[in-house]
């Protein structure tokens, strides 16, 4: 069974992660306004450029935006939660031995203690989302079930790793369903709000270019939307 899943079930996955960011990519770029979002954009490529870097710099930085500051304990938890949730398992010494012996290369690799750390501010902060979602009236009406299971997606394999890191009851079961719930968690990413992991850039290129262009960014300095 480990062998499936690391190996067939482990191409599949990553295939459906590439191929569907990719159609995801293509779908967003050809389902632009070309008439209303790309009028000026030639004519004041420069500006559009500045606009769009800004726009995703202000935002990828801590309380870089007006937005960040307005709930300073949120920011903090979200940007912990999304370092630790991206950094962990790119940079797992486990998941580079077996990227070493499948496929021939690794990455440089964090401690195991750090790793393991990373991996329970994963989980923390999980939970402390999702209780903010149930105890906040104004975030509880906008979260759907669907919400909590795009959410549950993304940590289970954290969850899993941890039991089996901890060799916590059965190791085998646990590294099975680690490797299962981190393919899960590829596959969906192209079809669910997970593809923000791509989406967020575009969509922010997107509006900082049209705030820097034709919203008064040609005539100051603007905002980082």
């Amino acid at each position: 069974m480990y062998e499936l899943v690391t190996g067939p079930l482990a191409w599949l996955s990553f295939g459906i992660f590439f191929f569907g960011l990719f159609y995801r990519l293509v779908w967003y770029i050809r389902g632009l306004n070309w008439q209303m979002d790309r009028v000026s954009y030639t004519q004041n490529m420069v500006y559009g450029i500045k606009g769009a870097l800004r726009s995703i710099l202000f935002w990828l930085v801590p309380f870089g935006t007006r937005s960040w500051r307005y709930y300073p304990g949120f920011t903090i938890l979200v940007f912990i939660f999304h370092i630790c949730l991206l950094a962990t398992p790119v940079f797992l010494m486990g998941h580079n031995v077996l990227l070493l012996e499948r496929w021939g290369f690794s990455l440089p690799t964090l401690p195991e203690g750090i790793a393991d750390f990373m991996t329970t501010c994963v989980i923390v902060s999980a939970v402390f989302i999702i209780c903010r979602r149930i105890a906040l009236p104004e975030v509880r009406i906008l979260t759907k079930p669907y919400d909590l299971f795009v959410l549950a997606i993304a940590v289970a394999p954290f969850i899993t790793g941890f039991f089996a890191f901890h060799q916590v009851g059965s190791y085998d079961f646990w590294i099975i369903a680690h490797v299962l719930c981190g393919e899960i968690m590829l596959v969906a990413i192209p079809f669910t709000k997970l593809s923000h992991f791509l989406l967020f850039f575009l969509s922010r290129a997107q509006m900082g270019m049209d705030y820097g262009i034709k919203r008064g960014g040609m005539k100051n300095k603007g905002m980082a939307w």
